[in-house]
Formats: structure tokens, sequence, C-alpha cells
């Protein structure tokens, strides 16, 4: 496998599905499977088979049908986690074990109430156990960028020496920074002696936003796995979105020059399923997902996108399977836009009628957010309907403050 390739490791179906009110069934975990299959991702965490007698089935199930991406599931370091870890990825073609123990001094002593060589004694026999049952064990040690960094070098060269494949080093508490990760990483990978025999991996959460950020700081520190979620859903405020590291690395590769076996098409198509599934659904502005990733209301920038979409758009929709629909008719658009939009309904309208048309739509948008295609309907008709002979209606573009919306072809909103 290439240096600068980085593998996906989707934690969905598990860290996603721990977020209150994400849960999912045995069956929607696998339909959400066949469809992380299609997306390409290396890794499917198909879940914590200790938490429940359902979660260990359905990590058995998907083991059973997934058969091209790598099958892991999470196990804490304690031998029942361990066995039944092992029991739910037995029939999987490739299968992980991912265990993992609290490194910070915070956590071993608050949490865990254990001192840092029971911490370490139990990560190396949990490697140990592990191995047993699979030649592909990760270890995670929780809370990693907390963590005393000499004790935590310790833990990583134990654990590379018991069996370990993949070294896992949370940002548990998105607590990070991406100057800190990337430094973080280097710094390990320099310190611990058998580094360049393992894959380092990066698991950052969003507490403060910077999760994808801190992810791919983290892969120009040397990591070369990403573990993240669809829409970014997990504990708390989330772990790093998919769609956002696989897009920045596709935008930005001038810069970000990796390479991920992502089918970017099925991106968009795996946020709906995810949306459908939880209930839950993303932020209209969210980056690559949400409904106005690819949508325009302001005339200056719907002017730019009907002219050459790259004046406002870096990526096409179609480039993550998502529709694109770029012109949302509201008070900011212009004459352009609105023509467009008559267009595309077969309601040519151009000259002294386009003017009229747009005045008064432009009169409805002042007093709603959004204008549809009934209302663009039904005005074009009644501009149409109107007899001459008729008293002129008051036209709402006689005030000074509302004049602006008749001379603009391009409309509002600013470009920056």
């Amino acid at each position: 496998m290439s240096e600068n390739r980085v593998r996906i490791f989707d934690t969905t179906l598990r860290d996603g599905e721990q977020a209150p009110g994400f849960s999912l069934r045995v069956s929607e975990k696998l339909q959400l499977a066949r469809q992380l299959d299609r997306l390409g991702v290396d890794i499917i965490e198909a879940g914590f088979p200790i938490a429940s007698p359902a979660d260990a089935e359905a990590v058995r199930r998907i083991s059973m049908e997934i058969r091209r991406p790598v099958i892991a599931c999470l196990a804490r370091c304690h031998r029942a986690d361990l066995e039944k870890a092992a029991w739910s990825i037995e029939p999987a073609a490739r299968g992980r074990i991912h265990t993992f123990i609290a490194t910070s001094d915070l956590h071993l002593q608050a949490k865990l109430r254990m001192t840092r060589e029971q911490c370490l004694e139990s990560a190396v026999d949990a490697v140990r156990f592990a191995r047993q049952h699979t030649d592909d064990v990760q270890f995670s040690a929780e809370d990693a960028t907390r963590s005393d960094f000499e004790f935590l070098c310790r833990v990583v060269d134990a654990v590379i020496a018991a069996g370990a494949t993949t070294i896992n080093l949370p940002d548990t508490v998105g607590f990070g920074t991406p100057d800190e990760t990337r430094d973080f990483f280097t710094r390990i990978r320099e310190r611990v002696p058998a580094a360049d025999g393992v894959v380092f991996s990066a698991h950052c959460h969003d507490d403060l936003g910077l999760a994808v950020a801190n992810s791919i700081a983290a892969v120009q520190g040397g990591a070369r796995q990403v573990e993240c979620t669809i829409n970014g859903i997990g504990e708390r405020a989330g772990n790093a979105a998919l769609e956002e590291i696989v897009m920045a690395f596709h935008v930005r590769r001038d810069r970000l020059q990796y390479a991920v076996g992502i089918e970017q098409k099925e991106i968009y198509p795996s946020s709906e399923m995810v949306t459908k599934l939880t209930g839950q659904g993303v932020q209209v502005n969210k980056a690559i997902v949400g409904r106005n990733a690819f949508a325009h209301e302001a005339g200056i920038h719907q002017d730019g996108i009907l002219k050459d979409r790259r004046t406002y758009e870096i990526m096409r929709a179609e480039d993550v399977g998502a529709p694109w629909n770029p012109l949302v008719l509201g008070k900011h658009s212009g004459r352009h836009a609105v023509q467009k939009r008559c267009n595309d309904l077969g309601l040519e309208v151009e000259g002294a009628e386009l003017i009229e048309v747009y005045r008064a739509l432009m009169a409805i948008a002042d007093d709603r957010k959004q204008l549809t295609d009934d209302d663009i309907v039904a005005v074009v008709s009644s501009v149409r309907t109107s007899q001459p002979q008729a008293a002129a209606p008051v036209d709402p573009f006689d005030t000074p403050s509302a004049a602006p919306h008749a001379l603009h072809e391009t409309g509002y909103g600013h470009g920056v």
C-alpha cells in the first residue's frame, strides 16, 4: 500500500450509535453496513459486543455478510469483553479486535482507580489475548492527547511488542488543536522504536469544532488511518465527519496529497441513510451533505453560478452523489435567477414582463423566507392575466426602501 494511502475507519455503527437517540436495530445496522461497503470504507467498526446481546449479534451478522472491508469491534482490556469480541468477528473474512484502555492520569485515578503499571499490564495482556484470535489487533490509548507523553510511549512500545498492528491515539474529549496534533503524532513516531512496523490512527472528537482539522493534522504527522463517522455523529459534539475529510483530500490535493479508497458518489446516499435510520437530520449548512451546501440565494452568487459554477463552488454536488438545485429564490435573489427558474418551469418571461414578475416575487419574499415553484407559477399567471385597463396595483417598490429590488440584475448578497 502506498505510503500516502490513508485508511478510512468508519465508526458510525459504534461510536456514532453511542450518541443519545441514535440507537439502531440489528437489521438497521446490517443495512448501513452494506452501504458503508458500497462507500468503500476500509474498516467498519460494527459495534461494542459486550454492551448488549443485540450489539454482539449485529457484529456477528455483519461479519458473516460483509466480506471486503475489515470488520472491527471494540473491547475493553477485560477478558469477558475480549472473548465476546472474538466470538462476534469469528465469521469475518478479515476481522479485527479493537481493545482499549485509558492512559491519562486523570482517567486512571478518577475513573479506573488503577496505577500506571496496572494499566500497562492490562494493555499488554489484552493485546496478547486478542492475538490468539486474530492477527489484526488494534490498541487504543483512551485520552491519549492528555496522557503523560513518556508513559504513553511506554504503553505504545509494549503493546506493539505484544502484537498490536494498529495504534490509535484518540483525542477523546476534542481538546487538541491542529498544530499540537501534528506534532503529537510526529513525536510519538520518532520516539517509539517499532513505530514503522504499525499503522498509527487518529480518532478525534469535535468538542471544539476541530475534529476534521485535527484528523488531517494527524495524517500530516504520520497517521495513516483516520476514524470518522457519516455526518460526524457520535458522543457529545460528535466525531470527525468522514465526508469532510475525504473531500478535503480530494479538493485540496495540491496541499493534501493523500489517497483514500472512498467512492465519492456514495457519500450523499450514505448521509441520507444515516439520517433516515437514526431520525436525526444534519444542520442545513453542514459541509458536503447539508441541504444548503450547494444552494445559493444571494443574487451575486446566483449570477456567478449561472455563468460558471466555479465562481462559487469548489466541488460539484454530483461528485458526492447529491442533487444540484442551486437557485434558492428569496429576497436576495436577482432577475437572472428568477428568469432561470421561470424557464425551468416552462414559463418564458423577459423584458417588461420579467420586471413585473420579479417585483411581485420580491414583494412576497419580503414577508417569507423562501419562494416556492407554486409562488412563481401563480405570480406569472397573475401578471399575464391582468387587464391593461384595470387599475394599476400598488407597487410595493415605489418606496425608497424597496426600490432597489427593481434596479439590480443580480440582486443582493455579498460575495465574501
